[in-house]
């Protein structure tokens, strides 16, 4: 019998029985799209952690202020300054830009809307050093922070938040803490960056922040960009031995301060996303072992059904692997349709996700190829049992068989 005519067959079969064909792939559609919209999830996951270690900035360190938990509070043991900066900024061989931040949320007005927005006092290279892009507008300067001008630069999505456009808000005046103080910088959308939305935090310079908004010269943070050549490693040594000196931290004593990789919490993350996404694929893969012994149930009765029917194709010549083949493309056939049906079901599932639950989502083509190879492959395996009862019929009892 000619392969062509062994599908033509499989498939008349098939369409005899089209509802129990149907109930029969159903595993296998389920098995597919449950592996192929898990997988999307795992590798949109995977997506967005990387665009928001790219958007973070791999080479760049953070300094904190050490602390500790004293029952339920923290409770800080040392602060950073701009002396501190300035030590890094000049002493420091594998850093290459310094950015001082001092931060906390303010109540800002824009008319008669009122926001709580964060705040951010920084010097002008937080823009450069963290690869974010003006809008419109413009930075400000290192000048305008000496005079302690009340200027500031906002993020994407601070303009919705006063229910105004992006271009109505460059030039009008804000207030912050009842400050009032001038737009004349927006920066293109950025997004979530850790436990920050940049989009929603105002910036203005680090001396108008300290002097005008929040009474002080301490800092909340500092960000370090490691320099070309170095590692990050060698970039927290640096600043270790750094700040150790400014804070006169004897040998043997703790630092009273913290220095942060961000890449490594995202990192942690990313294995964990992977981890969890290859276990809900691997959950939902028993559907398709399911569906795969369910076909082979239905292959069974089929060999059962069709007993004399294989009789009489023996009485005229067929042989054993004639017949063997023909119930096995027929297991195949079922497999490859139902895993057809399951691509297109999970790839449905996934852009449906990505649409209205907002979740990133990545219908990658090698899954897509592999979910529909293994279809394939548990159509073979488990089509050969069925396949090789029929094969085995001896054609007297089969055409015998009532």
């Amino acid at each position: 019998m000619l392969f062509g005519e062994m599908i033509a067959v499989a498939l008349q079969s098939i369409r005899a029985n089209l509802f129990r064909g149907f109930l029969t792939m159903l595993g296998i559609i389920i098995g597919v799209g449950s592996v192929i919209t898990m997988v999307s999830l795992g590798s949109g996951a995977q997506r967005a952690i990387d665009d928001q270690i790219e958007a973070l900035g791999a080479n760049i360190l953070s300094v904190s202020t050490g602390g500790f938990m004293h029952r339920g509070v923290s409770q800080n043991l040392g602060t950073l300054t701009i002396e501190d900066a300035d030590a890094i900024a000049r002493d420091a061989e594998a850093i290459a830009a310094v950015v001082p931040e001092k931060s906390s949320r303010q109540q800002v007005k824009l008319g008669n809307l009122n926001q709580n927005l964060q705040v951010v006092g920084s010097t002008p290279n937080f823009q450069t050093v963290n690869s974010y892009k003006l809008a419109a507008g413009k930075m400000y300067t290192l000048g305008d922070g000496a005079a302690k001008r009340r200027v500031a630069v906002v993020g994407h999505g601070v303009a919705a938040k006063f229910d105004t456009q992006i271009e109505g808000l460059l030039g009008e005046t804000i207030y912050i803490n009842s400050i009032a103080f001038e737009v004349i910088g927006i920066l293109e959308p950025v997004g979530q960056v850790g436990w920050r939305n940049v989009d929603e935090q105002i910036w203005m310079p680090l001396e108008t922040a300290q002097f005008r908004v929040f009474g002080t010269d301490e800092l909340d943070r500092i960000s370090a960009q490691v320099a070309i050549g170095f590692t990050a490693d060698e970039g927290i040594i640096d600043l270790e031995r750094i700040l150790r000196r400014e804070h006169k931290i004897l040998p043997g004593k703790d630092n009273d301060f913290n220095i942060g990789d961000p890449t490594q919490f995202f990192n942690v993350r990313a294995a964990a996303t992977n981890i969890f996404a290859a276990l809900l694929a691997g959950i939902a893969s028993i559907s398709l072992i399911v569906g795969g012994i369910g076909i082979m149930n239905i292959m069974l009765v089929t060999v059962t059904e069709r007993t004399r029917e294989v009789g009489i194709r023996k009485a005229l010549g067929a042989t054993r692997l004639n017949i063997l083949m023909q119930f096995l493309v027929e297991a195949l056939i079922l497999c490859l349709f139902g895993g057809a049906i399951g691509i297109l079901l999970g790839t449905g599932i996934s852009t449906a996700i990505a649409r209205f639950a907002g979740w990133a989502t990545i219908v990658s083509p090698t899954a897509i190829m592999i979910a529909f190879a293994f279809s394939a492959g548990v159509g073979l395996f488990f089509g050969i049992w069925p396949a090789r009862k029929a094969a085995n019929l001896n054609p007297i009892d089969a055409l015998r068989y009532e």
